[in-house]
C-alpha cells in the first residue's frame, strides 16, 4: 500500500510527472520556459598553401529550422573570407559593411587588402557595441605577409590561431582538430579535416545541420566549394510536387489601393543627357 501511494501523485499536491507538473503551472498562470536551441558550426585552419574555412548551412529561428541551406561563409575581399555565427542579420550586416570599406580602401590605395585591416575594422565595430551585435566570426585570408586565421568574438576580443572553431558545435569540431591537425597539411588533407569537423558539429549539435560549405584561399585565388558535402539528403520528395489549395491560410483583411498615373509638365526646352 505504501508503495502504491508513493507512485501515485498526491491529491492536490505537486507531482514530478512532467505533463501534470506543467499543467499545474499553467493553471496557476506560470508559463514554463520552452526549449530553444540555436547554433552554428564554423571552423578554419591554416594549411601549407593558405587557409581553409568551413561552415554548416542550418539557420534556426527558435526551435524552427528557418533555412536548410543558407550561406555562412561571407565574401570580404578577393583574398579574404569570413564565417559567421550568431544572429544571421548581424553577421551579414557587419561583414557587408567591412567588405565595402575594404573595397573603398583598395580603390584609394590600389593595393590588395590585408587580413589585419579587416580584423581591425571588425573588432573595432563590435567592441563599440559591447556585445549587443551578436556576431562571432572566423576570419581567414592570404595577403602579402602570408596566410592568416583569426577569431572575432561579439565583444570585440580576438585570437590568432593555426586552427579555430566557433558556434554551438565548436566543441565537437575542436575535438577533430586537436586529434588530427598538424602543420604542413596539403589542400586535400585540409579539406578533409575541415569537412570532418563540420560533420562532427552537424551530428553532435542540435543547432547545426544540413550541408558542409568549404572555402579554400590561396595566394591569388579563392575557391568557394558550395555544398561540398551533403550528409543529410532529403529522403522523400513527391514526384508530383507539392500544391497547396487556396484557402488553407485565413485572410484577415484585404486592402487594394489603385495607383494613379503621375503626369509631370516640364516648361521650356527639355534637357538631354
Amino acid at each position: 500500500m505504501a508503495r502504491a501511494a508513493a507512485d501515485s501523485p498526491p491529491k492536490g499536491g505537486f507531482s514530478f510527472d512532467l505533463c501534470r507538473r506543467n499543467d499545474m503551472l499553467l493553471k496557476k498562470g506560470v508559463q514554463p520556459p520552452s526549449f530553444r536551441k540555436t547554433g552554428t558550426t564554423i571552423v578554419g585552419l591554416v594549411f601549407q598553401d593558405g587557409v581553409i574555412l568551413g561552415a554548416d548551412t542550418r539557420a534556426t529561428e527558435g526551435p524552427i529550422v528557418a533555412d536548410k541551406n543558407c550561406e555562412k561563409i561571407h565574401y570580404m575581399a578577393p583574398n579574404i573570407y569570413c564565417c559567421g555565427a550568431g544572429t544571421a542579420a548581424d553577421t551579414e550586416a557587419v561583414t557587408d559593411m567591412v567588405s565595402s570599406q575594404l573595397q573603398l580602401h583598395r580603390y584609394a590605395t590600389g593595393r590588395e587588402s590585408r587580413v589585419i585591416t579587416a580584423l581591425t575594422l571588425l573588432k573595432s565595430h563590435l567592441f563599440s557595441y559591447q556585445g549587443y551585435v551578436s556576431a562571432a566570426l572566423v576570419l581567414g585570408g592570404v595577403d602579402v605577409t602570408g596566410p592568416h586565421l583569426h577569431t572575432v568574438y561579439p565583444h570585440g576580443s580576438t585570437d590568432t590561431l593555426p586552427f579555430a572553431t566557433m558556434g554551438s558545435g565548436s566543441l565537437a569540431a575542436m575535438a577533430i582538430f586537436e586529434s588530427k591537425y598538424r602543420e604542413g597539411l596539403t589542400r586535400d588533407e585540409g579539406i578533409k579535416i575541415v569537412s570532418e569537423a563540420i560533420c562532427s558539429g552537424i551530428f553532435n549539435d542540435l543547432g547545426s545541420g544540413s550541408n558542409v560549405d568549404v572555402c579554400v584561399i590561396t595566394k591569388g585565388r579563392a575557391e568557394y566549394l558550395r555544398n561540398h558535402l551533403l550528409p543529410n539528403p532529403r529522403t522523400y520528395v513527391s514526384s508530383k510536387g507539392y500544391s497547396f489549395v487556396k484557402g488553407h491560410t485565413e485572410v484577415l483583411s484585404t486592402k487594394i489601393t489603385p495607383l494613379k498615373e503621375k503626369v509631370e509638365v516640364v516648361e521650356g526646352d527639355a534637357m538631354e543627357e
